[in-house]
């Protein structure tokens, strides 16, 4: 894939929510669960597009069980869990049958992505096991197979939810346009090596301190609107996606640079 594909398919992938009131149908409903553990309290925080009905915590078994119900077949959701409450390695059923949901943490949280079919009640247990101490270094996971995807955790913290519709853009731009091709899915591998190395940390950042959040959030939204080209055009080769790819880039060139560099100029005289 030619130097500017890749600096383009960077910016598109540099891209943990608020609590407890119904956002709008493309993002879901927002909960806080207040649990009670070593006479500490700690909120999980939980953004879905399914009801949260109640929870249950056993501390002893260092087991949550979140009980759900959903309208929809394709239930979504993303949990935050302090690791001071649940650490170690965790497991999940869904309905008392093992589930495998995408796990990604730091020093201080994991955040866990939900994604599971069912209309009407569900029952999610979480179990984890304790570790003796939590390592500053942060951890990620990485997909071997990058067909599969993976979390876009800087805008994700930016905008608040996976399910937020500049995510979504961002999610097809990867898996319809990028990961179509061969070149493409080289470059995802190589890419998420790197970018999981460092976007936890930023990500978590973003969620404490607000004016950082907004500032991302600002930084991003014009390469994603500039990714919706891709919605109106044919492209039937590799060499039509990197033609498109370049024109993108160029844009956001005068976005980014050329524009700012060229009001500075004027301010300057």
């Amino acid at each position: 894939m030619k130097p500017a594909i890749l600096v383009l398919l960077f910016l598109t992938m540099m891209s943990t929510p608020v609590f407890s009131q119904p956002l709008s149908d493309r993002t879901g409903l927002v909960n806080r669960m207040d649990i009670e553990s070593g006479g500490t309290s700690f909120e999980v925080e939980l953004v879905s597009n399914f009801e949260l009905t109640n929870h249950k915590f056993i501390q002893e078994e260092k087991r949550l069980t979140i009980f759900v119900n959903s309208g929809l077949n394709n239930n979504l959701g993303e949990m935050i869990i302090p690791r001071d409450l649940m650490n170690g390695n965790f497991t999940f059923y869904i309905n008392d049958e093992p589930y495998y949901p995408k796990i990604s943490s730091n020093d201080k949280i994991s955040f866990i992505t939900l994604n599971f079919t069912g209309i009407g009640n569900n029952k999610i247990d979480i179990i984890a096991t304790e570790t003796p101490s939590v390592s500053n270094t942060l951890e990620f996971v990485i997909d071997d197979n990058p067909s599969e995807g993976g979390g876009c955790l800087i805008a994700t913290a930016a905008y608040g939810t996976e399910m937020s519709p500049h995510i979504q853009q961002l999610r097809e731009t990867r898996d319809n346009v990028l990961l179509k091709t061969h070149s493409g899915q080289l470059f995802m591998k190589s890419f998420n090596a790197f970018y999981y190395s460092f976007s936890p940390a930023i990500s978590d950042y973003e969620r404490q301190n607000p004016v950082f959040k907004e500032f991302i959030k600002l930084l991003l939204t014009p390469m994603i609107y500039s990714l919706s080209i891709y919605n109106h055009v044919q492209l039937d080769t590799e060499g039509q996606i990197v033609g498109v790819g370049m024109g993108i880039m160029a844009l956001n060139t005068i976005i980014y640079i050329a524009g700012p560099t060229f009001i500075l100029v004027k301010l300057k005289r």
